[in-house]
């Protein structure tokens, strides 16, 4: 039977995952409805994709009884007001990242799902790429040796295209909107320990948000990270784990990759021509999680081992800590 899929909101992101949806076997998944807070959107976007129900109240995704899961790809900012409720309303999430806007409602997402036992994932996609189950292979067959230092940058100067991500009243800031990507990298390679020291500074803007951070994370055993992000700059959006061995590169785009450099030699899977448009890079690679989540579902499992619960908590407190070191404290925070 098919994975049945229910859209909340009918944005930029709700296209790609949908699309990629719709590249995958209607056998195993299809898309049944989306809700967008315009009836009118969810309309537009239900033609778009030809999905058979459009509904103009998010709420309505957890009332449908065809619907087996709902995607939540709204702002991250209303993450946890409308995950709890999907939750509550007996229904499985796959919510975008960054999971919440702080750690307080991370844990409150968290202790929800535990309570309807629902399945609940944080979308970190990059974790399901080919590219990554690689990496983690080749950490473990020892190629590198120990893992020592690991170093991840994510920057695009983005200052004239997206305004919400430049200002406190909409949850913006470097560190939540892009720097979730080489944070959740670096907790990837250290298996979802916690660090145990988060060192960091930014610059802010005029929009009460951090817009370029540098941080350095203390790991037990010697090990450490280093960590940038951007909206000021285009970095190389790359990542490299050194070992006392050798190092392994993951080449631009680090958070969607279809190559890995090590001293063995390079490791390349190529992401599927789906023939389908799609906005945002690689977005086809988003076949992966949605794989992983129909697999989860199949075997009843209420989180997935590629992003489980404590180490989306983890992520959630390394962002907390990079932000408010550099200058930013939302009114959720208080």
């Amino acid at each position: 039977m098919a994975t049945r899929w229910g859209i909340i909101s009918a944005g930029k992101i709700s296209s790609d995952f949908v699309a990629a949806l719709k590249a995958l076997p209607t056998s195993e998944h299809r898309v049944v409805a989306v809700a967008a807070r315009s009836i009118d959107d969810a309309k537009k976007f239900a033609q778009t994709f030809g999905i058979e129900k459009a509904y103009g109240d998010y709420m309505d995704i957890a009332k449908d009884p065809n619907v087996d899961i709902a995607y939540i790809g709204a702002v991250h900012k209303q993450h946890c007001k409308i995950g709890t409720a999907i939750m509550k309303g007996g229904k499985n999430i796959l919510c975008e990242k960054p999971l919440c806007i702080n750690v307080k409602q991370t844990k409150e997402m968290i202790r929800v799902a535990k309570e309807q036992k629902v399945f609940m994932m944080e979308a970190v996609w990059s974790r399901f790429f080919p590219v990554y189950k690689e990496l983690e292979k080749r950490i473990k067959s020892g190629e590198i040796g120990e893992v020592m230092h690991v170093m991840a940058n994510f920057g695009k100067d983005v200052r004239n295209l997206l305004p919400r991500f430049l200002s406190n009243q909409t949850g913006g800031g470097v560190t939540l909107e892009i720097g979730v990507y080489p944070i959740q990298f670096v907790s990837y390679v250290m298996g979802g320990e916690k660090p145990l020291k988060v060192i960091a500074g930014g610059h802010q803007n005029t929009g009460g948000v951090e817009d370029c951070i540098g941080a350095t994370l203390l790991y037990p055993n010697g090990k450490i990270a280093s960590i940038t992000a951007s909206f000021k700059s285009d970095l190389p959006c790359e990542a490299h784990v050194v070992g006392s061995k050798g190092t392994l590169k993951v080449p631009n785009p680090m958070w969607c990759p279809e190559k890995l450099e090590s001293p063995s030699g390079t490791f390349t899977q190529l992401l599927p021509n789906t023939g389908h448009k799609f906005i945002y890079e690689n977005s086809q690679g988003l076949i992966y999680e949605a794989n992983e989540v129909r697999r989860c579902l199949k075997e009843g499992l209420l989180e997935s081992p590629g992003m489980p619960h404590s180490e989306s908590l983890t992520v959630a407190e390394i962002i907390e800590a990079i932000r408010t070191q550099s200058g930013t404290v939302f009114p959720e925070d208080k």
